[in-house]
């Protein structure tokens, strides 16, 4: 799945399959949580909150991008697709200062030195 948009209240949004197991999970249990990175800066980001599903046409077609052709056979008039909302609710943010080798030395001095390794950025965000 990848985020098809970030609304102005700070949701975000997916095309799903109405059949997936995903869309199964989250009618069993709401909470969900998202993974982003970029491996080549090593930033990464996890997002806690609540999701909800929605098959509003209006909202499919605001959605929609070519890329979900891949996935949806009759395109954005396919009767298979969703949208899931997820609402934030906080975040887990973290990065390196250094490049992967630095890192990784770091990493390696602080298990023998017994404290932790001085290379990132990291933090809490809470949403609501």
């Amino acid at each position: 799945m990848s985020t098809q948009k970030v609304d102005d209240q700070g949701n975000i949004w997916f095309l799903s399959s109405i059949k997936s197991d995903k869309n199964v999970e989250i009618k069993e249990n709401d909470a969900v949580q998202l993974f982003y990175s970029n491996p080549s800066n090593y930033e990464f980001l996890s997002v806690f909150g609540n999701a909800s599903i929605f098959t509003d046409r209006n909202m499919i077609y605001e959605m929609w991008t070519p890329f979900a052709n891949a996935w949806f056979k009759d395109g954005k008039d396919d009767s298979d697709i969703s949208l899931i909302k997820v609402t934030p609710e906080s975040a887990y943010y973290w990065d390196t200062k250094n490049n992967k080798m630095i890192s990784m030395i770091k990493m390696l001095a602080s298990v023998f030195s017994g404290s932790p390794p001085d290379d990132g950025v990291k933090g809490t965000l809470k949403i609501k």
